[in-house]
């Protein structure tokens, strides 16, 4: 009998490439944004990833009569770029919707930070996100991810008020110690809260080492991968993989089609797993311990913080700046100066600012728009800088 459970969750959350955007644009023309590589690289990605991947797993779903079950985190963001950009896949997800086998589960609006600055805005990002899901899938999220996996104590508590069951992050290995994450936790504030913590070396086998022929584990194959399953202690197995691993990061020659084609079957003839969606997995196993996560960890890099994101002098000032005018541009309403607030919230604009990356040799990371971090840093400046100004003019023409 089947009694544990494999989780599958599937990431998407795509950058909104910005223009380059200099000083003299500053006040004349507010267009931050590069059309030409935004569409280009999301109908790239949709031949050779989404489309082929979402028609995949919905052969898989009617191939294993509903016991093959998949999670997917998509930013608002992203579904709009795809109803602008790539409307067939909005049909593509609904139809893996009407399967049943398909968790959409909850996330930040725009893949903000903004649960590092204020609650306000980060619940108001999360509920913008819940209605774009409710309204394409028609059912509200019950679990959350947040952006970058990011979690900690008093994030956890704030998700839970919002009424989630659960929240996946990161099993990072300075908070878990000797503990595996392959069991369910809680929240060490308000235990109705479940942990969901995802398997860092069983999915990083699959999402970075799956074509690397360097690896003493190449070529990985189903039968393989499900050996490693039935090693590992516990009873629940969370793997989060960006879904551009499946075409896109590794391409369809390297065999990344047929290895997920194959490991159902294997998974569900060869081990004691099952697949279940995350609001399956809190109902059928209980609760380990509460687990204790005094500072916000991430599934970025080996150090799993925040360092990606605001590590250095200039990601701080950038991000001071963006959440000094919160206040001001939620007491607007305005629809463009909102969007693009929410569009420079984007995590990315401040992970492309990240010096570590080029000292490790990582800039080419995440489709890198930049030659370095400071062209980086500038470019977002200017476009802060000429939406300060737009602010400072809708406000004082409101008191008016």
């Amino acid at each position: 009998m089947n009694n544990k459970t494999l989780c599958l969750y599937f990431q998407i959350h795509l950058p909104i490439y910005l223009r380059r955007y200099h000083f003299f644009d500053i006040g004349k023309n507010s267009d931050y944004y590069d059309d030409f590589a935004n569409s280009n690289y999301i109908r790239r990605v949709a031949k050779d990833c989404y489309m082929p991947a979402n028609n995949l797993l919905l052969s898989l779903i009617s191939q294993y009569d509903g016991k093959f079950k998949v999670s997917f985190s998509i930013s608002a963001f992203v579904f709009e770029q795809f109803e602008k950009y790539a409307p067939e896949l909005i049909d593509s997800f609904k139809q893996l919707a009407q399967t049943g086998c398909v968790e959409f589960v909850g996330m930040t609006y725009s893949g903000s930070l903004a649960c590092l600055v204020d609650e306000n805005e980060f619940c108001n990002q999360v509920k913008k996100h819940d209605c774009t899901i409710e309204r394409l899938f028609g059912k509200r999220p019950v679990t959350f991810v947040n952006t970058e996996q990011i979690y900690s104590d008093e994030i956890g508590e704030m998700v839970a008020n919002m009424g989630y069951k659960a929240i996946l992050t990161e099993g990072a290995r300075h908070v878990m110690g000797w503990k595996s994450p392959n069991y369910i936790y809680t929240n060490s504030i308000n235990p109705e809260l479940k942990l969901l913590l995802s398997n860092s070396r069983l999915s990083e086998d699959i999402s970075c080492r799956f074509s690397d022929q360097e690896w003493d584990q190449w070529p990985l194959t189903a039968d393989k991968y499900a050996s490693w399953l039935n090693d590992s202690e516990g009873d629940i197995v969370n793997l989060f993989i960006n879904y551009e691993t499946i075409g896109e990061n590794h391409k369809a020659e390297s065999g990344i089609f047929e290895f997920f084609a194959t490991l159902p079957n294997e998974v569900l003839q060869s081990t004691n797993f099952e697949f279940r969606t995350p609001c399956e997995a809190i109902e059928k196993h209980g609760v380990v311990a509460p687990l204790h996560v005094p500072y916000p960890i991430s599934g970025a890099d080996e150090e799993c913080d925040l360092t990606a994101w605001l590590g250095n002098d200039l990601q701080n000032a950038a991000f001071e700046e963006l959440y000094k005018i919160k206040d001001k541009v939620n007491s607007l309403d305005d629809k463009d100066i909102l969007r693009d607030y929410d569009c420079l919230q984007s995590s990315d604009n401040f992970y492309y600012m990240c010096t570590k990356l080029f000292s490790d040799g990582l800039g080419n990371k995440r489709n890198m728009p930049y030659d370095t971090p400071y062209e980086a840093f500038i470019n977002y400046m200017n476009a802060i800088s000429d939406l300060v100004l737009r602010v400072e003019n809708a406000v004082e023409n409101k008191n008016i």
